[in-house]
């Protein structure tokens, strides 16, 4: 079933959204995280997705306690990201009621680790692939490596990999609608679906994904549109689900 995913970008433990992830270009929306979470899971979100936006970049955590916090007040499944690069973090994470971490740098700079951690917990692991140009993104999206998304989903792919999120950094937040073609031709070169983020914007674009039948694409990360009022989510959730059951997903 196709799932949207309202995020929650953390800087000094305020909610914020960048623009295409740049940490100069920053607007603060929320001082209370778990404020927007539970406003998120009372409009019917079923996940939620965090990113440690100063972990991401300083190399380990640093608003996991704004993340635990949430996790204890709002009942709804979590996935984190940011400065996630060792098993001592994966498990504290895990073991703190979060439902699945996001692997984004240290599946380049660390391969080890990120084998390690595939091989303990393939179903709560997904690899964030943040792609500028077909490339991949790495330290908090400030630097672009030499590795295309396609080739470092394969080889994961091969280590366990199952679950793969989707970033276009150009489209982030700039509320210019989703890189869908881009995905689609992920998910197609792997063979495996993806979650997309990055510049969804319209309830429209959200029921052609989850009325495409091909299912390359199994949900979307949407954020500024939300914070902008743009998107409405409760809206949003109603019309995915009134299509499910309605089309056949042969990737899914």
């Amino acid at each position: 079933m196709f799932t949207i995913y309202p995020a929650i970008d953390l800087l000094d433990g305020k909610c914020v959204r960048l623009y295409q992830g740049d940490y100069g270009q920053s607007t603060v929306y929320d001082d209370s995280p778990a404020a927007v979470a539970l406003a998120f899971y009372e409009q019917g979100a079923e996940w939620l997705h965090v990113v440690d936006l100063d972990g991401a970049k300083a190399g380990h955590p640093l608003n996991h306690e704004v993340i635990r916090d949430i996790a204890s007040k709002v009942p709804i499944r979590i996935e984190v990201g940011g400065g996630i690069r060792s098993m001592d973090t994966v498990d504290y994470y895990l073991k703190s009621g979060i439902k699945r971490v996001i692997l984004g740098s240290s599946a380049i700079a660390d391969p080890k680790f990120t084998r390690e951690a595939l091989r303990k917990y393939p179903d709560s692991v997904a690899i964030g692939l943040d792609t500028k140009n077909g490339r991949v993104a790495v330290k908090g999206w400030l630097e672009v490596s030499d590795l295309s998304a396609a080739e470092l989903a394969k080889e994961l792919i091969r280590a366990g990999a199952r679950h793969f999120i989707y970033t276009d950094i150009s489209r982030d937040g700039a509320l210019q609608g989703a890189n869908i073609a881009g995905a689609e031709k992920l998910a197609a070169d792997v063979g495996v679906p993806v979650v997309i983020s990055g510049g969804v914007t319209t309830i429209e674009e959200l029921t052609k994904m989850a009325g495409d039948s091909s299912g390359k694409i199994s949900g979307a990360i949407v954020g500024k549109a939300l914070y902008t009022k743009q998107l409405p989510l409760g809206e949003a959730i109603r019309a995915v689900k009134a299509l499910a059951g309605k089309t056949n997903h042969p990737m899914s």
